[in-house]
C-alpha cells in the first residue's frame, strides 16, 4: 500500500469514527441480462428491516458494472461509436459534476480555466469517469 492509499485508509477511519452510521456503501452489480435484473430485484425484496431502511436513506447505493460496449473489440469503441463529452471550459468541477457525468456516461475535457477539487478526482477514479485536462 503506497502513502496515498495509507492516508486515504486514515481519512476514511476518521470519517467513520465522526459519522454515527459511517460512510454510505457502494455495492457495484453486473445486470446484464433479464435474469441478473430479476436475481437482483428478487434480493431487494428479501432484505431484512434494517437493510431496507439503509436503502431508503440512501446509505447502502448500487452502481452498474462497467460493460463492453456491443460490438466493440477489447474494450475498444468502433469507429463513430464514442462516449459523450463534456466540455467544461472555466471554474471548479466539483464531485456533483462527475457525479452527473457517471450518471450521463460522459468523459470529461477540462479547459485551461477549468479546476479539479481532490474531491472530485477521488470521485472521478472510483466511478470510472475519464478526464482530459487541455493543456
Amino acid at each position: 500500500m503506497n502513502e496515498l492509499d495509507e492516508l486515504r485508509a486514515l481519512v476514511r477511519e476518521v470519517i467513520r469514527d465522526v459519522l454515527p452510521k459511517g460512510l454510505p456503501v457502494t455495492e457495484t452489480v453486473n445486470l446484464s441480462t433479464d435474469q441478473d435484473l430479476a436475481a437482483f430485484v428478487n434480493r431487494l425484496l428479501d432484505v431484512d428491516p434494517d437493510q431496507r431502511e439503509e436503502l431508503r436513506s440512501g446509505r447502502k447505493r448500487f452502481r452498474l458494472a462497467a460493460s463492453v460496449p456491443a460490438g466493440s473489440v477489447n474494450g475498444a469503441e468502433r469507429a463513430g461509436e464514442s462516449t459523450p463529452v463534456r466540455r467544461i471550459e472555466r471554474g471548479a468541477v466539483t464531485e456533483a459534476v462527475i457525479n452527473a457525468a457517471a450518471r450521463a456516461g460522459e468523459r470529461l475535457v477540462l479547459g485551461r480555466g477549468a479546476v479539479l477539487t481532490p474531491l472530485a478526482r477521488d470521485r472521478a477514479r472510483a466511478s470510472g469517469v475519464q478526464i482530459e485536462k487541455e493543456r
